[in-house]
């Protein structure tokens, strides 16, 4: 009898265990996994995979790459350059401030954040709206190969715009088609060349103001350059980069960071110098600005995204990971530790690199303000100018006069634009 029941009981059990009751191990709730939004180039973007490779396994979370769209909706986190700021700019309740996700997320933020990074990621009581991640400042690069046939010495570069004159010739008698290019036009010789010379592109209510005599003497030089065929405009981004790379050109002024680029050039020995300056502005040399990719935080996220972005900007902020960004991106340091900790683990050009990128963010900045390559329509129309005084189109002064002119039409219809954050 007692064999019956038993039977009777397993029948039971397997009749109401059928499809519907099943005893089964409880399913894992799928893994959160915030995205980062990009539009790094290829090289840059196999490096941020290895960052984020390394936080999947130290930490058993991750996050999901994926590339910028046009149109598209900000990611949980977008890594965003200064040629995407008029989106967030022009669009303020897409994103959130960094801060604030954090300060939610249970996340401490504690940064000693340098001077120099602060503008366009600080709010007026000194919160991070952003992360810095990958700023650099203009520099100039040059081949020491290329000084060495042009009888130059490949240690000392030129310091100011009337010095790199004749280097230029020099290196165009030894048979140099390009002695020298420049990588973003607006950016190095608008922004920087401005703020160097102290008189800042735009005033402190974001109206454009880069048509004085410095910013016109400068540009009409770069024409006279350009007619004598010293210098080479290849694009209005990184476009001259390349020919630096291939051996093309001697001489390049672009950001700091592109020196993680430059190190397998072809036939390129580098060097690395402080952007050149004019010696006869009032005042003397002021510092170069600061700028690039910056990390912006989506809005509209679920709790727990935002919770594992946090922790993962956490993750970027720590020691060995800063000295990653310097040594395999280029960027600058976030903080003077970082800095100090990353020339110890920098090759040679590396730390070169960041010298002169110090060299020249050196002095006491202006009030921060606006800066002309971040608004995407006034960059544009900038570059657009430009390109025609170097094609021996149009005069310096004019041209200056009519993308001031321009970009302030399209910052009077777009007020938002004027500002250096959104929140």
């Amino acid at each position: 009898m007692l064999r019956v029941v038993r039977s009777l009981l397993i029948v039971s059990s397997l009749v109401l265990a059928g499809p519907g009751h099943a005893a089964k191990t409880p399913a894992k709730a799928p893994a959160v996994e915030p995205t980062l939004a990009h539009n790094l180039d290829a090289a840059n973007e196999a490096r941020l995979a290895e960052i984020i490779e390394r936080y999947r396994k130290e930490t058993g979370n991750s996050i999901r790459l994926v590339r910028i769209e046009k149109g598209d909706k900000p990611a949980t986190l977008n890594l965003l350059s200064r040629y995407q700021m008029s989106d967030v700019l022009s669009q303020p309740k897409d994103f959130v401030p960094l801060h604030s996700m954090m300060s939610r997320a249970g996340v401490p933020l504690s940064l000693s954040l340098s001077e120099v990074l602060k503008p366009g990621v600080t709010d007026a009581r000194g919160r991070l709206v952003a992360l810095p991640v990958l700023y650099s400042t203009p520099v100039l690069f040059y081949n020491k190969n290329a000084f060495r046939k042009a009888g130059l010495n490949p240690d000392v570069a030129p310091k100011t715009w009337f010095e790199m004159q004749g280097y230029l010739d020099k290196l165009q008698s030894a048979g140099y088609d390009c002695p020298y290019t420049s990588s973003w036009p607006v950016w190095v010789h608008i922004d920087n060349v401005s703020a160097v010379s102290g008189v800042p592109a735009t005033d402190a209510k974001g109206g454009l103001r880069f048509n004085a005599l410095p910013q016109v003497k400068h540009v009409a030089m770069m024409a006279t350059w350009s007619k004598a065929r010293y210098f080479r405009q290849f694009g209005h981004g990184n476009e001259a980069s390349q020919r630096f790379r291939d051996g093309q050109c001697a001489m390049i002024t672009t950001d700091s960071r592109e020196h993680a680029d430059f190190q397998d050039a072809r036939g390129v020995e580098l060097g690395v110098a402080p952007l050149p300056y004019h010696d006869d502005v009032y005042g003397g040399r002021r510092p170069a600005l600061a700028d690039g990719p910056s990390l912006w935080v989506g809005a509209g996220k679920p709790a727990a995204e935002y919770r594992q972005a946090a922790r993962f900007v956490s993750f970027l902020l720590s020691p060995e990971i800063q000295i990653e960004l310097v040594r395999s991106h280029g960027g600058l340091p976030m903080t003077e530790a970082a800095r100090l900790a990353s020339l110890s683990r920098l090759l040679q050009d590396g730390k070169q690199a960041l010298d002169a990128a110090y060299a020249s963010l050196q002095g006491k900045a202006e009030t921060p303000s606006l800066r002309v390559s971040n608004v995407d329509g006034a960059r544009i129309i900038a570059d657009e100018e430009l390109s025609a005084v170097w094609a021996d189109e149009k005069p310096a002064k004019a041209a200056l006069d009519t993308a001031v002119s321009r970009g302030n039409s399209v910052l009077g219809a777009r007020p938002a634009l004027k500002k250096v954050q959104p929140f």
